[in-house]
């Protein structure tokens, strides 16, 4: 700017009135500048508000507040109750009644038996009628050359399957095991048509078979034990001779003295008494089994008269009845055919009168020994009564 000008200015400026006239414009010039900052602000805040609100959106929800888990009850202990304990043993005894014909007898009460226990009496906690306890019976058929070769298999059949139609009612059932080699169950638990039915097309052997009697005995035994009610009434009926020669526990001792017997040899003394020693030991297996099913084991030995013949035809069938003694049974030796259908009836009629004796055991005896027990009529002396000799406490 010139010199002049400049001090023209100046001159101005120191004029009275100059100097506010200067701040005014100064003023003037901020009022302008004041809404333009304004309006950058908010717009800044404008564009800065949609980022914030997306990023807050973007976030994940906040975790719900932990919920407090309840304070466990501690368990009770053992000293904060009074424990008891119940130790039951309940004996189920099958007791078949008939008169002096072998009529079955109906309609006795728990008055008119009595009990004991190894000496001690018993308390009979409840009585089930032959018209209303069911029956479950296992029929066991000899098919082995020792029986099918007594010349009448077919008759034998048809008189055990007239049997079960005739013992059997609705609600009772029976089961079919074949006696070879093994134990085979060919019909199981069914109606009496049923398994007379299955029985009628078993086949007879047509040659030699082995006979594992005991086997099939026990396996008949343990079936009933785990196919058919604790509350009803068992039965095992066996149609042989009884022998065996096959079982586990005889079945290596037989065998060598077959063979033996083959090559001409004598047996040793000591073998034979071991193979009889076996034998005995087999039957108190057999006898225990059939006694653990509370069943009452029957039997009726074909053979007829020539059971008496031999040893061995005599060992058996003495078998037979002992465990038939000890279980409530019967062993039959019929002498014909016609014999072999009165048989039958008597077995038909011991069942039709068979009860179902129920009580607690209060002996003494300790441990799984055997116990004896006796059942008696008092209130009726005429009457003869079958029933099981004693038993062998389960769970033992």
């Amino acid at each position: 700017m010139p010199p002049e000008k400049l001090l023209r200015k100046q001159t101005e400026a120191s004029k009275p009135g100059g100097m506010r006239n200067g701040l005014m414009n100064h003023g003037n010039r901020g009022k302008q500048i004041g809404p333009a900052l304004l309006f950058a602000v908010l717009a800044l805040f404008c564009l800065a508000w949609p980022a914030a609100g997306q990023t807050i959106r973007d976030l994940p929800p906040p975790p719900p507040a932990p919920t407090p888990r309840p304070t466990p009850t501690p368990a009770p202990k053992d000293e904060d109750f009074e424990v008891i304990k119940v130790n039951s043993n309940l004996v189920m005894v099958p007791v078949s009644v008939v008169d002096a014909q072998g009529q079955p007898i109906h309609g006795l009460q728990v008055n008119d038996f009595r009990i004991e226990e190894e000496g001690r009496a018993q308390q009979i906690v409840e009585i089930g009628n032959p018209d209303q306890v069911p029956l479950d019976i296992a029929i066991l058929f000899d098919v082995s050359s020792s029986v099918s070769q007594k010349g009448f298999f077919l008759f034998q059949q048809k008189a055990a399957a007239s049997f079960l139609k005739q013992v059997l009612k609705p609600m009772d059932r029976a089961a079919v095991f074949t006696i070879t080699d093994q134990a085979t169950l060919v019909a199981p638990l069914a109606s009496a048509d049923a398994a007379a039915a299955k029985l009628l097309t078993i086949p007879a052997a047509t040659s030699p078979v082995p006979t594992a009697f005991y086997d099939t005995v026990i396996a008949a035994a343990k079936y009933l034990t785990d196919k058919s009610s604790e509350h009803h009434r068992r039965v095992i009926l066996v149609i042989s001779d009884g022998d065996d020669n096959y079982s586990n526990i005889v079945r290596d001792l037989t065998v060598a003295e077959v063979r033996a017997s083959q090559r001409g040899e004598v047996t040793s003394a000591a073998a034979y008494q071991n193979l009889l020693e076996r034998r005995r030991r087999a039957v108190v297996e057999v006898q225990r089994a059939v006694q653990h099913a509370d069943a009452a084991f029957y039997s009726i030995n074909p053979g007829g008269s020539s059971v008496h013949l031999n040893q061995i035809s005599t060992r058996a069938q003495d078998a037979m009845e002992l465990i038939a003694t000890s279980t409530g049974g019967t062993a039959f030796v019929p002498d014909s055919e016609k014999d072999l259908e009165r048989v039958f009836g008597e077995v038909a009629a011991e069942l039709r009168g068979q009860y179902l004796l129920q009580y607690y055991s209060n002996s003494q005896v300790p441990g799984a020994q055997f116990r004896r027990i006796v059942v008696a009529l008092p209130t009726h002396p005429e009457l003869r009564i079958r029933a099981r000799q004693g038993y062998y406490p389960k769970g033992k």
